[in-house]
């Protein structure tokens, strides 16, 4: 038998899985995926955490103590999702030793309702790694334009920054620039650049489904031709993107100094539409330095019978763009999906926070 997940590894691909809740943690599952399954990392995001304490009793007691305490809501949550996250970094720190600080990321979001404040982002990626107090911590912060600027003063602290919610090229740019500005700010601190890693999560599956949309509206047999290809097509070009500002003179000055290149990860990789394969997202899109994340389902889809021919990226770049712009000629508006996926983006992640807010309210109140 193949081992698809090692194949992908020895790729270049680094597995990390999209979900934490205590129960995996309690039930070893998240040490069983690190042995069995290759996976060297986790994201959350407050969707994730919503769905874990409203399933079972896991956070019961730790609820109860909270309540007991008259501890203020905001509070409450921040100490309930810095345990499972401080947990996740403790189980993954074999692997963060073994890869010198890569892997062995557990990744952890500041409250999505600050989207669009710089400063209080900021105050908010500060308190979060000063509370977790964990090296292979990442501190999740979208790309929204008030995000670059905080994606850079994190990094110049020494904070090392999962960059969310990236949908568009040109956004992407921006994020890889706004990391370069804090790497360059950190070595004027002093800080050892070394110990600074970062990821830009680069979102997939959301885009397919908003251009296939579009597409269906459109109706023409050449835009039904296109249906399932802009997504792979506009995070391979991203990988074009990642290849040049890594190799600049500038930023070949920061390696020297010991500064880690901002991988891409390519997240939203589940597969929304039952046409299409649910290993695509994988297997379409691996390259040597990038990340993906996964949902349980797909990981094990890609362990069952995903098969990974090696670099699917790099040989593409000319059909990637020849992609955008037949989606462009069918008139799809690129600009427009993409600045319209990231303000749903963030609602969705609000609305997944507020939610979460409500359930442990609820929780608080029944065990106070």
């Amino acid at each position: 038998m193949t081992d698809a997940l090692a194949d992908l590894s020895a790729a270049g691909v680094s597995i990390w899985l999209d979900d934490i809740s205590r129960d995996r943690l309690k039930t070893g599952n998240l040490k069983q995926l690190i042995d069995d399954n290759h996976v060297v990392g986790v994201t959350s995001n407050p969707t994730i955490f919503q769905k874990a304490l409203s399933q079972g009793d896991a956070y019961d007691g730790q609820v109860k103590d909270l309540a007991v305490r008259g501890v203020s809501l905001e509070e409450a949550v921040r100490f309930i999702t810095a345990y499972d996250i401080r947990w996740g970094c403790d189980v993954m720190r074999p692997v963060y030793d073994a890869s010198g600080g890569q892997d062995g990321r557990v990744s952890l979001e500041v409250d999505p309702r600050l989207a669009n404040d710089t400063e209080k982002t900021s105050a908010e990626a500060s308190a979060l790694w000063w509370l977790v107090d964990r090296p292979n911590l990442m501190i999740k912060i979208p790309a929204t334009r008030a995000g670059l600027p905080a994606i850079t003063e994190a990094t110049s602290q020494g904070i090392s920054v999962n960059v969310t919610l990236i949908f568009s090229l040109e956004r992407y740019d921006a994020v890889m620039a706004a990391y370069i500005d804090g790497l360059e700010k950190a070595k004027a601190n002093g800080v050892d650049l070394s110990t600074i890693h970062s990821v830009a999560s680069f979102f997939v599956s959301r885009v397919d489904t908003e251009i296939d949309a579009r597409l269906e509206k459109i109706g023409t047999p050449q835009a039904q031709a296109l249906r399932g290809q802009a997504a792979v097509a506009n995070a391979r070009l991203a990988y074009q993107r990642f290849e040049a500002v890594f190799s600049t003179d500038r930023w070949k000055a920061l390696a020297q100094d010991g500064a880690n290149k901002q991988r891409p990860l390519w997240a939203s990789t589940g597969v929304k539409d039952p046409n299409y394969s649910d290993t695509m997202y994988v297997t379409d899109l691996v390259a040597p330095e990038t990340v993906n994340t996964m949902p349980e389902a797909t990981l094990h889809a890609v362990a069952d019978h995903g098969v990974i021919g090696g670099d699917t990226i790099t040989g593409e770049y000319d059909s990637a763009a020849k992609v955008l712009a037949d989606l462009a000629a069918a008139g799809i508006d690129y600009d427009d999906v993409v600045n319209l996926l990231e303000v749903e983006g963030v609602q969705k992640f609000e609305d997944a926070w507020k939610q979460l807010l409500d359930g442990v309210q609820a929780a608080l109140d029944a065990g106070a």
